[in-house]
Formats: C-alpha cells, structure tokens, sequence
C-alpha cells in the first residue's frame, strides 16, 4: 500500500482562465503558409493529408449526473455519451433542453458531483455556488470540472493524476464514489486496484491592492492499494459507526475474487494510525449473484445490495458484524404483481445462476479495456432469451425526499419500474415497495425534480416520464439515434441539400432516422410564388403584453401591404391606417394600440380600426397622423416611446415622441434633432424598457448590477439605440427626454485581411445590443461579416458606466472593442431576433440561414435546414405559439423551430432491427433489410419505403429462418437489380477466432423494375401530427397554394414533441420479385456489384465473382473464386480495385482478370485489423475503421509490377475516433463560397470526403486538405491543445489520445473538434493562442489569425 499528497494548482485571474488544467507538451512538424481551403486536391488524386470533424455528436447516454452547475437555483443534468458531455435542462413541460455539448478528447468512464455550494464562501469566486463535476476516464487523471458562464461550457479546475496511461485492467479509472460531504471520491480499477482520494480546495491569497498573489488551486492526497485480487463490480461509502479517529471513511465493494463463481461483499477503510487502506470484513449470502452495493440516504449504516432476483437491506453499521434485515425477492414475481417482502434472507435457498451468467455476458468482459465499458453487441441475435431471474439494471435516489423517508426509483431489465420507500420507525427499518409503470428497461436512469424521472435506452429513444398519483406518465421523448448500423447519403430535393438515411437502434425499438445537419425546423406552410421584390418583413402586436402577434407586415419596392394573423392571412392594410405605395423602412409598436410607419417621405402614427384588431378604434377609418422632414429618410427604427428616423444628405438624426391631445388624437413630435459627420446605414432601439430590468432578471447578468444593493430598485439605465455609420463604426447613443444628444460609447470597424489591407464593404446592415452573461453589440455587415463587440464594466455595474443616468463622464468613457470576427457569407447580413428579449437568441441572414447563441461566448452558430432566405420574421399565434416566417423562392413559409428537438432527425418506426438501406434514386425510395422481426411468416426482408411518409410500397421476404444480411443495387445490361446476401441460419455467422461457421447461406437477385413509386412529392418533408406515442397515419406536406390563404389545419407542433412515424405495412403495393438465387456453405455477409456486369460475393472466408449470361438476370454464373484466412464481412470496389475486409487481417486488395477468369490477391493490410467497414475513394486508396474505434487511410505503396503480387498496403494517416464506425460512406460535398474579398463566389466541390456512422450514433466527416494547409493547421491544432481554454478538459494528452493504436511514423488526421474551438475563441484570444510558441518543436513563426479564420470558416462552412 502507498499515499501520496500534492497540490493541484489552476489559474484563476478571470473566470474563464480560472480552470487552467495542466496538460503534457507535443510535437509538431515544420509549419509553412497554407493557401485558403482548396478544392483542388479533392478533384485529383487522393489526397494524402484530411482533417476529420464530428458533424453530429453521439446520442447514446452513458452516465448522467444531477447538480447545480450553472448555479445554487438552477437543476441541470450532465449527459455523459462515451466521448462528449451535453448540459441538459428539463423544462416544466417536460422536454429536454439542451445547453451545451463539448468534446472530452477522452473516454469517459464514470462521473460524480462534488457538492461545494455551502462550504467555504469567499474562497474561489468562479465557482462558488456551483456543483463540481467529476469525471473518471481513459486520461488516467480525476478531472474536476466547473461550468465557465462566459466561456459556455465546462473548464478543469484541476487533474489529478492516479495512473499512466490509465487505460490498463489494473490501473485506476473504471468506477468513482463520492462520499455525503463531498470530501472523499474512491477510485477502482476494472480489478485489483483501489484508491480513496481526499480533495479540497485553497483560496486566491490577494495583495494590498487586491491583486492575486496566490491563485486558488484543488488540494488533494492519494491512498492506493493493490491488494483487492478481485473484480470491482461496484462500491459506495457507507457511515458506519467506527471511530474516525480509527477508520475513515469506509467503502462498501462487490468483489468478484478470482477463481470464484461468486460476488461478496467487501469493507474496506483508510486506517488513521499508517494511512493504509485495510480490509475490515466480508460477507456473502447463499444465493443469487451479487452485482451493486448502494447506501440508504438519511439512514446510517444501511445498504442495498442488488442481486440476481432479489434486493438484499444489509446493516453495516459494524462493518465487521454485517446482517442481512430485509429481502425483497422479484424473482417468482409474475407481471403485474407488486415484488414481495421478507423480514429475513436468513437459510435461503441457492436459486439458479441462469440470470446471473447472461447478466455477466453483458457486464464488462474487459477485452477491450480501452473502448466503453458498456459494448453494445450489434452482431448477435436480435432478440436475446429473457433472463429467469430479473435483474436491476438502473436506480435512482429521489432528490430532497422527505426527512427520514428515502425513495428509490430502479427498472427491472423487463421494463418495470418500481419505488421503494424506507421508513424508520420504533419497530425498526420497514420498507414500502409499489410498481409505478412498464416500458422499456432502462440504463441510466435518474430521478429530478418536481417529480421528474429520465430514462435512457440503450439502443432506443429515451423518455422523461412524471410521477402522478403513484404512476409514471410519460411527458416527452429524449431522441438517441444510437447505434447507427448503417446510412445512406442523398440529396435533399429542392433545397440541394445532404441528408443521411440511417439505420437506427435495434429491435424493439429499431428505426429509420431522416438526419440533417443544423437547427431543424419543422415545415407547416408555404405559399405560391407571388412575393417577388419583397424589401421588408415585420410581425407586431397590438400591445406588449400580448402574447400574440397581430400583425404581418410586408414591403415591396413600390408597396406596402398588411396582414391579419390568425386562421388565415387576410389583407387589412386599409383598417391599420399605413401608408400602401410606399416601401416601408421600418416599422414597429411605439405604444399599446399605437403603431408606427417610417418611409422614405415620412413618419406616419396610426390607431387601427376594429376591423383590424378587436381592440381597435371603433371608426370607419383609422387615426393617423403624419410627420415629414425636410429630406429623404433613409434609415429608421421604432422603440418604446420613441422613433428614430436618419437621413442622408445632409446626414441628420431626428428623435421623435407621440403625445395625446384629446381622446384618439394624438401629435407625433421633434425631441432631437442633430447633425452628424458621417450618414446612418441602420439604427436599433431595444424592444425592453431596459430601466425596468432589476438584479432578479431571470437570465444570468441581465443588467444585475447596479451602485447600491437594493436588488428590487429598478436599474437606472438611459434609454438608448445603437447605430451603424459609414466611417464605419458602430455607436450607442442615449434617447432620454430630458437629455440632450450624446454619445454613450463608440466602436471603430477596421478589419484587414491576412496581407494586412483594409477590407472593403464593412459598413454595418444591422445591429443588434444583447444581453446575456455580459451585454455585447452584433454587427452585421453589408460584405457578408459579422463582428462582436463589447465594452469594459466596472465591477458592481453590468452597463459601461455612461449607460447610467447618474453618470456624468465624458461621453466616450466606454469605448467599444471589437472581440470577434466571422465570416457569414458574401452578402449582407441581417440580424432578427427570435423574441422581443434582449437575451433572445438570434436568426443571422446571408448566403445561407444561421441561429446564432446569445449566451454563447464570442459568435457560435449553426446553420438552419431551410432554404436560403432573404427575410425572416418570428410570428406567434394560438395555432402556431413558436412559428417563424421566411421569404424564399418568392414564397412565404411558415416554419416552426421546437425547442425539444435536441437532434435534427425524423424517425420512422421499422419494427425491427433495420440492418442495412440504400436509396433508390430513380424511385426517390428506400431499400431497409430488416431483421428481428417477430412475424411468424419470416424474421427476416427487405422493404422499400417511401421516406416522405412512412410507407411501405414493397416487400421481399426471407424464408423461415434465414436471416438477410447484406445487400445492394446492381445494373445487369439495362436491368436494375436488388442483390442481397443471408444466412440460413439464425446462429453468429463467425466464431469467436474470426473462423467462418459452417453453415449455408444464399445470394439472392431481386427486380427492380417493378418498384413502386411514392405519391407526387418534391422533397423529404413529411410534416407529422409529431405525438410522441406509437401511431399509424402518414402526414405529408401541407402546401398552401391559396393567395394567403394559411389553412387552419396547420400541425404545429408542441414542445415536447418529436417527428415520429409508424412504417404503414398496411399499405403494401407489391412484392420484389425473385429472379434467381445460388447456395453458398457460409453465410454471405457482403455482396457489391463490379465492373456492370459482375457481382462479387462474399461468403465466409470465401471471395466469388459471378457473372450474368448474356446479361441476363435469370442466369447467373461463378466465374472465379478466392479464400482469405477469416471471414469477409465487407466488400467495395472502385473501377477495377477490390477492397475486402477481413475480420482479422484487415483490408485486401484484389484484382480479376477477366481473361483467365481468376482473382489475385494485389496488397494486404500491413497489420491484423477488426474491420468494422471499408470505402475506396479511388483504385489506391481506401479508407477502414476498426472496431477499436480508429480510422485510417491506406494507399498502394507504388512498386514496380515485376515485384512480388502480395504487398503491404501504406498507412497514409489515422484517427482515434474513441468510437467503433460501423459504416463509412464516400461523398461529396458541393459549397459556395468567395475566392477572395472582391472577387465573385465560383462553386467548389470537396470530393473524396469521407462520412462515418458510430455505435454511439456520432457521424464524422473527414474532408481533404493540402499540404499547406495541414502544416499551418497541425501548428495551430497544437497549440489549441495546450491553452488553457482549449485545452483537452481531462488533462490528458491529446496528440497521445487521437494516436492511440497507430503504429509509430504514421501522420495523424487532423481533430476538427479540437481546430473549431479556435472559432469560439475572441479575437484576443485567438492572437495570445497563435502567439505561443512554447508549444511547437519548431521554429516559432508568425501565424495570421485572418489567414486562421478564413480557412477554418470554410471548413466550417462546407460541412454545415
């Protein structure tokens, strides 16, 4: 035994820099300047170098975790998905909300909450109020985490080193425990190793001048033992009621001893005299397999400990004197009946070790310690026998539960849910059980507040359900796409836009997901083409405390033209009073029941009519009133109380108010009037009364700070409005009253480009004052940028100290900085908020549509699946609450963004386990192979679907026991036809060694011919009733072709609710056709077509070549055979090349020679590799993952023809994913964007991309690079590694993670998770980031950030 203490030290100056990890240095090769991203590898040969990006993060929940992260009031969750977390929140209607998601760079094992919110006031500001996360992972460290408000996501605050490498059986890192008091975390390897961990925390030592002399940092000390000689199957801390000043703490383990068919239970406590962890007892009752131990919340002493079939309450109050009090027995239970309760487990019986031998099948088998503990086995049977004996498979501790009256929630691995209540009483220690619900078994479960329980699938959708009345009702759907077995890419029609049709979970809840990349909305409406020239788009309200918009506002060049909002869109422009042939400029509500026009000629204020709204004037015309200067406008905004109008020439600023006079008459006066140097390109005034924010604002920073600490007093801050100008600059500018003109606070806007000149067009479009953690401006520019600026505070103030009316400082007291650039598009950009609040998050208009976070830190976006627009606007009514309104293609269409949708992806139920698809572009249809059907005709077919509705339009079915396991499309002479590979057999096709069962199997040609054809349709939208039970009607697009006529029966969508449809088998139209088929001895397990007119097979660990006599489908015939040494289990070809996986020894390339009819063997791989799939991008290169979760690209090495026929292929590059691709498809990518800042946009394409689907339902991109550009972004990737900011939040070595399991020499893909953190960075940020040096073996040299940005926005740009 051994004890080890240190100080772990982190920065702490700001609240970002607070959580400075240490991290370990890396190499890097010579760095050179790169060109901007190129297309010009992607259209030659292969390129040799790529940059790898996950596009969508895994959705397989793992671990979860309940805390106040973000602060004391505020319940989150953490989602822990194998190689990233996500910050969830649950709302009060039940849904799901995302906050955050970030990448680990590391694999996480287990995590915990460190309670530090009531302890220690003062000590570390960052973090106080806060929960600490607490992650235990490959990196071989315990990480501590804390939730950074301004940088949005988790930052270290300290890792503590516990083993090295950390990803052995015997080193620690597979289990963590936290005790009550959040002083203690026990560490467990998968055996032998043990580890208890005492952790806290100094406080910042401040100089004279209340500068940091001494940053905070975690203190810790290690104890560690190696005398376990055992498994770990789970621990807890227990408070028992030996002396502290003896043993403490103690640790309560499940321990499977080696060479016992038993699990005990063991104590285990950190002696006080030597500072050694010792044994103190064990204890093993005589019955089913022991498999968790958990403490009993508010009773001392008392533990549960879960076995095979029962729950035993042991006390261990005397850990050296363990009894059993209570047995609660579910294993004669039968469905439907409460579990039964025992006074004593004294004398029982030894029930059958059944349940217990398939339960450790799914336990961890530690043979590939370094990939998740909980394998998902994806290649066995779909439906495994049930257990007899029912095992726990989650729990879950009721939160704040009444004093002395602890709750437990767990689900048996049958779908039952039950509560258990614990009672202590006079009479001892009773317990109250009752079944709740049934559903799906669920791993991990987690009970929350307000009676809210999550549960999550493991390879299906998760759910949160509600405790009512003693029974769990479901509220909403958590989405997992998880496992992904395999997808197809296709064109989405009409918006040339990529999608991914993906096969999804696995029986029961298997399922066809419609995936897209960005924010999804959800299509209602669209119109005819008839909104041509449109200027201008605006939704009001009568008042502002309606909850719905009344008005729609439409400017056309020569027209204005008003509309109702409701059931339908009618034309009431002459009952709102605005004036019709002109263009509108802008318009808005200055009053309740008072609306504003500005146009070029004037200011008109009007009171509708009745007509127009029922609150409304009661007249046959509405009052109006108008206001005309001198000039032309050119620029207008409408704020509370106040319009701002500007003209150009001369270049002048009017402030104007209304008054009333008498009853419906109103005057619209001149408060200011003020010339200025340079012309006005956009004005906004915030839609609040910001002087009614006060420090209880719900979102974080939202004008809290004010002088004084009477935290009701309203915060005394100006009226203002922010402008744009042509110097260019952006300015705030004060609107009060009884206040002259003045300037509040100014920003320049000079940006140059990467050879240092001025870049043209930086005159502001628009924009925009937030507030979020920190107030800041956007500024969306007329050639397509986007900049950030904020301004320093003063400590108790959350506004510039001139944004306050008691502030009498000079008027540029509060200059702005610009803190961040980004390139939208090479159009203007346009900024609409999607609520009237400051804090509202924000639609960004360019080339493209993009939902920018408010409360991110610098400018994070991403893109929205919709069509490229040029105006937007949010619109609310009762049929559609959370509705926005875009202008495309001269239509309007009503879209809805839901705020439940977590991930971009509609389901459609298979009722199965969907294997394998492909599209069917002639049809526009889809191909599924299913299995795990529970059908008695077949377990097995193959369906064609139509994806815009679910409907299934063809069928082929397997015969009684043969399971399909491979297909694709072939064309024999002018014929298309389905070939697809089975097994006669329902057994695993390979053994264990990789060696081929010896069973039959078949190759099956189907006729596509007769395919059927879905209904008249345009694109892949079917619009739903979203309900998130099982239902079976189809829902295809609603289209409103009626000059604005909206229909009524629009399916808005709720919140909770989730795209969701039932495969219509009801509705089959045909049958495929069998033309002909062959027997093969093994199962055929990969099949692709070859040089049209050949299809190659492959069964067992045999590779055959057929061929069609006088291309007739009917005659098939073998023209040439070949053996490997294992199984093949996948195939693709590219012209003449053949690439076959090997189970065991990797990728071969072969060859056929069609005049000797033979298949020679080309390469091999130069390595044994578990081939999880295979793609060529040309006849030399190929690209494979394995099922260790890497990837790699393999070339011929190039030698000379007269050499030996069997080479080793080249490994160009790799990447540790962290996660096993099960399928990898070859794209291309086709993207707009400027060569230059003056040149005109010209169309490039990236081909030889690679996309890659995981187990834990992550796709991954790999684009190709130039050299250049790998050499500039390898030295900017490795200096993200070791900033602070940036760096891996683990503490491990990222060079190290992404390398692991590559041979030595090979390059390594570049991390694109790692690279765009560099665009989240502010622009100071980014300078102090490629400033240092100290992280590069070579020369230090200079790296500009724009020439960073614009090659990194491009990648980003291309794979949104």
């Amino acid at each position: 035994m051994e004890s080890s203490a240190s100080g772990d030290g982190s920065s702490a100056t700001t609240a970002a820099v607070a959580a400075a990890a240490a991290v370990a240095s890396s190499s890097s090769g010579p760095s050179t300047s790169a060109s901007a991203f190129s297309a010009g590898v992607s259209g030659g040969a292969s390129a040799t170098h790529y940059l790898a990006k996950r596009v969508l993060h895994g959705s397989a929940v793992q671990h979860v975790a309940r805390g106040h992260f973000r602060s004391e009031h505020l319940w989150e969750i953490v989602l822990c998905k194998g190689t990233s977390l996500e910050l969830v929140v649950v709302g009060e209607d039940g849904v799901l909300q995302s906050i955050c998601e970030q990448s680990t760079f590391g694999i996480v094992k287990d995590v915990g909450v460190l309670d530090w919110r009531f302890k220690h006031f003062g000590i570390w500001p960052e973090i106080e109020g806060k929960e600490i996360l607490v992650l235990l992972s490959d990196s071989g460290k315990l990480s501590l985490l804390y939730f950074c408000c301004q940088m949005h996501r988790f930052i270290p605050i300290g890792n503590i080193e516990l083993s090295k490498p950390g990803n052995m059986r015997d080193q620690l890192g597979r289990i963590l425990a936290i005790d009550h008091d959040s002083a203690w975390v026990a560490i467990s390897a998968y055996e032998d190793a043990f580890a208890v961990v005492r952790v806290g925390r100094t406080q910042h030592v401040y100089g004279p001048n209340k500068e940091i002399v001494e940053k905070a940092k975690i203190v810790h000390a290690v104890y560690k033992t190696s005398d376990i000689r055992g498994t770990v199957w789970s621990m807890c801390f227990m408070r028992t009621r030996c002396s502290m000043d003896e043993y403490y703490p103690v640790v309560a383990m499940i321990i499977n001893r080696k060479g016992s068919d038993a699990n005990d239970l063991s104590m285990y406590a950190l002696a006080a005299n030597d500072g050694g962890i010792q044994y103190l007892s064990g204890y093993s009752e005589p019955g089913p397999l022991a498999l968790e131990i958990a403490e009993i919340p508010q009773l001392d002493g008392f533990g549960l400990l879960f076995r095979a079939g029962d729950i035993l309450i042991v006390d261990l109050r005397d850990p050296k004197d363990i009894c059993c009090t209570i047995r609660i027995s579910m294993t004669g239970s039968l469905v439907g009946e409460q579990i039964s309760v025992e006074d004593s487990c004294r004398g029982l019986d030894v029930d059958d070790d059944v349940a217990a031998c398939a339960l450790l099948e799914l336990r961890d088998s530690g043979n590939n310690i370094m990939m998740d503990d909980s394998y998902m086995a994806i290649d066995g049977a779909d439906n495994p026998g049930s257990m007899k004996s029912r095992v726990i498979c989650s729990w879950s501790w009721e939160p704040d539960a009444m004093r002395g009256q602890p709750r437990l929630i767990f689900c048996l691995d049958d779908g039952e849910f039950h509560i258990l209540e614990f009672n202590w009483d006079t009479e001892g220690l009773k317990v109250l059980p009752e079944r709740v619900h049934r559903g799906l078994p669920c791993k991990p479960l987690l009970w929350m507040d307000r009676g809210m329980i999550a549960g999550f699938v493991e390879m299906g959708d998760g759910m949160i359900l509600h405790l009512e009345h003693g029974r769990l009702v479901h509220r909403s759907t958590v989405q997992n796409v998880g496992p992904i077995l395999d997808l197809a890419i296709a064109d989405y029609h009409g918006e040339k836009q990529d999608q991914l049709f993906s096969c999804c979970g696995m029986c029961p809840e298997g399922s066809l997901r419609v995936i897209r990349n960005g924010v999804n909305v959800e299509k209602l409406l669209r119109t005819e083409p008839i909104y041509q020239g449109v200027t201008g788009l605006w939704t009001l309200r009568m008042k502002k405390t309606d909850t719905y918009h009344s008005f729609l506002v439409l400017a056309f060049v020569e027209e204005t033209r008003i509309l109702s909002v409701g059931l339908s869109f009618n034309d009431i422009s002459d009952a709102v009073g605005f004036q019709t042939e002109v263009c509108t400029l802008a318009c808005g509500l200055i009053a309740d029941g008072l609306l504003v026009q500005i146009h070029s000629k004037g200011v008109k204020l009007c009171l509708p009519t009745s007509y127009a709204h029922p609150e409304g004037a009661t007249l046959t015309s509405p009052v109006c009133v108008d206001w005309y200067p001198d000039v032309t406008i050119s620029v207008g905004a409408v704020g509370h109380d106040v319009v701002a109008v500007a003209t150009s020439n001369p270049c002048c600023l009017y402030i104007l108010r209304v008054r009333p006079l008498s009853s419906l008459q109103y005057e619209l006066y001149e408060t200011q009037h003020v010339q200025l140097q340079y012309e006005v390109s956009c004005i906004s005034i915030p839609e609040e009364d910001l002087r009614l924010r006060t420090s209880s604002s719900a979102f974080g920073g939202d004008f809290r700070k004010r002088k004084g600490n009477n935290s009701a007093a309203e915060v005394d801050v100006r009226m203002f409005a922010v402008i744009g100008t042509h110097k260019p600059s952006v300015e705030v500018i004060s609107l009060e009253p009884d206040e002259a003109f003045r300037l509040l606070s100014i920003g320049s806007i000079s940006v140059n480009n990467a050879l240092g000149a001025p870049v043209s067009g930086c005159i502001p479009e628009n924009v925009r004052f937030v507030a979020s953690e920190r107030f800041y401006i956007l500024a969306g520019l007329r050639n397509g940028m986007l900049l950030r600026f904020e301004s320093g505070t003063s400590k108790d103030q959350y506004l510039p100290g001139s944004f306050y009316k008691e502030s009498f400082a000079p008027s540029l007291n509060a200059l702005l900085q610009l803190v961040a650039i980004r390139h939208i598009g090479i159009t203007p950009v346009g900024l609409v908020p999607l609520h009237d609040s400051a804090n509202s998050d924000i639609i960004v208009l360019s080339d493209r549509s993009w939902l920018l976070y408010a409360s991110r830190h610098s400018l994070a976006y991403s893109s929205i699946s919709f069509l490229p627009a040029s105006h937007v606007t949010p619109v609310s009514s009762v049929d559609c609450p959370s509705g926005l309104l875009f202008v495309a293609e001269n239509c309007l269409h009503l879209v809805e963004m839901v705020h439940g949708k977590r991930l971009n992806a509609q389901k459609f139920s298979v009722g199965g386990t969907p294997r394998k698809v492909l599209y069917h572009s002639d049809s526009r249809t889809l191909l599924v192979m299913r299995t795990g059907l529970t059908g008695a005709s077949c377990s097995s077919d193959i369906v064609q679907i139509d994806p815009n509705n679910g409907i299934l339009l063809s069928r082929f079915k397997c015969e009684l026991g043969e399971t399909a396991k491979c297909i694709q499309i072939a064309k024999i002479g002018s014929e298309q036809v389905l070939i697809v590979g089975t097994s006669k057999s329902t057994d695993r096709p390979m053994m264990p060694n990789g060696e081929a069962e010896s069973i039959k199997g078949r190759l099956i040609v189907l006729s596509l011919d007769t395919l059927g054809s879905p209904h008249e349709c345009s694109s892949f939208i079917p619009t739903s009733n979203l309900s998130s039970s099982s239902h079976t009607g189809s829902f295809p697009e609603i289209v409103g072709y009626a000059n604005e006529d909206f229909s009524s029966n629009s399916m808005c969508s709720s919140p909770d609710d989730i795209c969701y449809n039932q495969i219509q088998f009801e509705q089959i139209a045909g049958h495929l056709r069998s033309l002909t088929h062959v027997t093969f001895t093994g199962a055929v397990l990969a099949v692709y077509p070859y040089l049209d007119r050949y299809v190659l097979a492959a069964a067992g660990n045999t590779l055959s070549v057929f061929g069609f006599v006088n291309e007739n489908p009917h005659r098939m015939k073998k023209y040439a055979v070949s053996r490997t040494r294992f199984t093949i289990t996948c195939l693709k070809t590219y012209a003449s090349q053949i690439a076959a996986g090997d189970c065991r020894d990797g990728v071969l390339f072969y060859s056929y020679h069609e005049n000797l009819r033979k298949l020679e063997l080309v390469y091999a791989d130069p390595a044994q590799r578990l081939v999880g799939d295979v793609v060529l991008l040309d006849c030399e290169t190929a690209v494979v993952s394995d099922r260790r979760g890497s990837i790699s690209v393999l070339s011929c090495p190039g030698l000379e023809v007269s050499e030996s026929p069997e080479k080793n292929l080249a490994v160009q590059c790799s990447f540790f994913m962290g996660e096993i691709a099960m399928s990898i498809q070859k794209a291309a990518f086709k993207y707009r964007l400027p060569i230059g800042d003056e040149t005109d946009p010209v169309l490039e394409s990236a081909y030889n991309c690679v996309v890659a689907s995981t187990l834990l339902g992550s796709v991954f991109v790999m684009i190709p690079l130039t050299s250049e550009e790998h050499q500039l972004l390898q030295d900017v990737q490795e200096r993200l590694s070791l900033h602070p900011l940036t760096a891996p939040i683990l503490g491990n070595d990222h060079a190290e993670f992404r390398r692991r399991g590559i041979p030595s020499g090979v390059p390594s893909i570049l991390d694109g998770d790692m690279l765009v953190q560099f665009l989240e960075l502010t622009s100071e940020q980014q300078q102090t980031v490629l400033d240092d040096g100290s992280s590069v073996k070579a020369p230090h040299r200079s790296i500009p950030v724009f020439q960073v940005m614009r090659m990194l926005e491009r990648v980003h740009y291309a794979l949104n």
